[in-house]
């Protein structure tokens, strides 16, 4: 036991103090802190922003409804009245003068028609805003053709009364659905990187000691069951630090900010009554998930004997991860979909799309308990054979990027 925690307590503490850990901590917790003040940044270099945008209106009315228009849709985008020729606004324009130039003019059905000229067109932003202005005329001017009240023509356009209705007992509501596919699509991420950064981790930490040759020394003294483990639960010590620390302060942070963030991603994917056995579930499936990868990892780290090779060794592993996260970025939208359901029982896709599922969906609780069993016992037995396959694998040297490796690994097991 002494040996164990010697380890595991080595493993922590020495990747803690890591340039890398510490700097990519920093770079983290900055890129949360700017994401939480979004809004304020974008405000901040947003302000005095005025898109001028020079207009020769051929029609001779178009221009006056259309600031109008404009001044309801974008008040930052200011229409100016050019005096001069097409030639010279153009010229205005690529000097700088003016964002764009709008020729305004009717078509031959007397309805408003333009055209745009910019230095560049890939802002599609300004365009976008003065087409839907535009639109808007448009349709006023049709509708007055064919005599339509603006009455009649709001009720054409008004949105139809369209509530949906779930007849199962316990199924979730409208509003818990958006609450629920907010929170799972957070954590989804979370579990998504956790699992891909750290155990890879572990993949290099076990590659990175046998390549310097500690590993016989350790292999002789620890049991290769509690080399792998300590390891394991070293880095995953590590992942917790570091997250806690991530999530303290983007918590902080959006406490603070939280005036400037109500309404859109917000209130769509509102985070407030979110039930406790959610919660619950997502700590679950993420550490199962979290032990089921890092102990693969592990085992395909020692199977290599050059730190360069262990990409290449773990690509199918980061694959599957990836994997599973697509099907659970499907699921958000088709939680009930039999392909979704059907691969949430997959082990290795288990802790996304298990959780996507419970939190999307009102399940009855054998199903995650099935999908907790299925990871636990996949777990095991990666352990028990993870375990046979890090013995021999660290003694194993030379180029290793081969599956084949593993049953040389086993042979070298039997042998000793």
């Amino acid at each position: 036991m002494n040996n164990f925690m010697t380890i595991l307590l080595h493993t922590y503490l020495s990747k803690m103090k890591t340039k890398s850990f510490i700097i990519t901590t920093i770079i983290t917790v900055l890129i949360v802190v700017g994401l939480a003040n979004l809004s304020g940044i974008i405000d901040f270099f947003n302000k005095d922003n005025t898109e001028k945008i020079a207009v020769i209106d051929q029609s001779g009315v178009l221009f006056t409804p259309l600031e109008e228009q404009m001044k309801v849709i974008n008040k930052d985008i200011h229409l100016e009245a050019y005096k001069g020729t097409e030639e010279g606004g153009e010229t205005a324009v690529k000097a700088g003068g003016y964002k764009g130039l709008l020729l305004l003019s009717f078509d031959n059905e007397n309805l408003p028609e333009a055209t745009y000229k910019a230095r560049s067109i890939a802002d599609s932003a300004v365009p976008s805003e003065l087409q839907s202005g535009l639109q808007q005329l448009k349709t006023q001017q049709a509708a007055s053709q064919i005599n339509l009240s603006p009455e009649e023509l709001g009720k054409l356009y008004e949105p139809i009364n369209f509530n949906q209705i779930a007849l199962e007992e316990n199924a979730k509501t409208e509003e818990e659905l958006n609450q629920a596919r907010g929170l799972v699509y957070v954590l989804l991420f979370v579990i998504y990187f956790a699992v891909i950064m750290y155990a890879n981790m572990i993949a290099m930490e076990v590659a990175t000691e046998k390549s310097s040759r500690v590993m016989e020394i350790l292999i002789s003294s620890v049991s290769p069951i509690k080399q792998m483990f300590a390891k394991i639960l070293g880095i995953g010590l590590l992942s917790l630090t570091q997250m806690a620390l991530i999530l303290l302060v983007g918590y902080y942070s959006i406490k603070q900010n939280l005036d400037s963030m109500e309404g859109g991603f917000f209130e769509f994917f509102g985070f407030g009554d979110i039930p406790a056995s959610t919660i619950a579930y997502a700590l679950i499936f993420f550490l199962l998930g979290y032990f089921l990868y890092a102990t693969l990892a592990a085992f395909l780290g020692s199977l290599v004997s050059r730190i360069e090779d262990i990409q290449q060794m773990i690509t199918p592993m980061t694959m599957m991860v990836v994997a599973g996260f697509m099907i659970a970025m499907f699921g958000l939208n088709q939680p009930e979909a039999p392909f979704v359901t059907i691969t949430s029982y997959i082990p290795f896709f288990t802790p996304m799309l298990m959780f996507m599922r419970v939190g999307m969906l009102s399940l009855p609780v054998w199903e995650p308990i099935i999908g907790i069993l299925i990871l636990m016992v996949t777990i095991t037995i990666l352990a028990v054979f993870g375990a046979r396959v890090y013995r021999g694998g660290v003694l194993m040297y030379g180029k290793s990027n081969s599956f084949k490796d593993i049953k040389k690994a086993l042979q070298l097991t039997k042998n000793e």
